[in-house]
């Protein structure tokens, strides 16, 4: 190959590159677009309800987490977040979604959804290469302590991109940092495993979480 086609091809690689994340970007756009109609609307038509609370209307302004599902975008403190997969534990009468988040870093992140019995939203942050391991009453971490919060064995369910099995086990042990209330750290080993996935959680408020629904295209005519 000619040094004038080698150049041609490494232009032509770099367009396609530049397409696909303007695609993506208008993608989300629209996607908030039509949202925010939505919204509106419905915000709107409930304003008559005697019985609507200012949880209702939080859901019909910033949509609903416990509705999450894989395609949805996800915009955390203004950055927005595809989703790729969804997880849902139950044991027993407690149950929690985890949505796995596309991080445009590379790294692993995702939305933890509970009512406990108010909604509690968390996104988590893996911990690549760390070497604690659950059990003790209290763990140093990162210039924090932790106490041990619950732990347990539940069962899941997977949709979507996550990397796991569309049903199956996992054991957990959460921890809360000492003082901060908004600061945990989750451990999660899946099946037999006995290597356990460390994240660290940091809780937010409803204000700071916003859902923009995945719309299928319109048929065409």
């Amino acid at each position: 190959m000619d040094g004038t086609m080698a150049y041609l091809v490494t232009v032509a690689g770099c367009l396609i590159a530049v397409a696909g994340i303007v695609v993506a970007v208008l993608a989300i756009r629209k996607a908030k677009r039509d949202v925010e109609r939505t919204t509106r609307a419905r915000a709107g038509a409930g304003n008559g309800d005697p019985f609507r609370t200012a949880d209702d209307d939080a859901d019909a302004l910033r949509g609903d987490p416990r509705r999450i599902t894989p395609g949805d975008i996800v915009e955390i403190r203004t950055v927005s977040y595809p989703v790729r997969g969804s997880v849902r534990f139950s044991e027993g009468d407690w149950t929690r979604a985890e949505h796995l988040l596309d991080d445009p870093e590379g790294g692993k992140r995702w939305l933890s959804v509970e009512e406990d019995p108010e909604l509690e939203l968390v996104v988590w942050a893996e911990v690549p290469g760390a070497t604690l391991t659950p059990g003790p009453a209290s763990l140093d971490f990162d210039g924090r302590r932790y106490t041990s919060d619950e732990s347990g064995r539940a069962r899941f369910t997977a949709v979507g991109t996550t990397g796991l099995n569309p049903t199956g086990t996992m054991r957990y042990h959460d921890y809360r940092a000492v003082g901060e209330d908004g600061v945990r750290l989750s451990f999660e080993a899946y099946g037999d495993s006995d290597r356990w996935e460390l994240g660290r959680g940091e809780r937010l408020s409803r204000a700071e979480v916003r859902i923009y629904p995945h719309t299928e295209p319109t048929p065409a005519s």
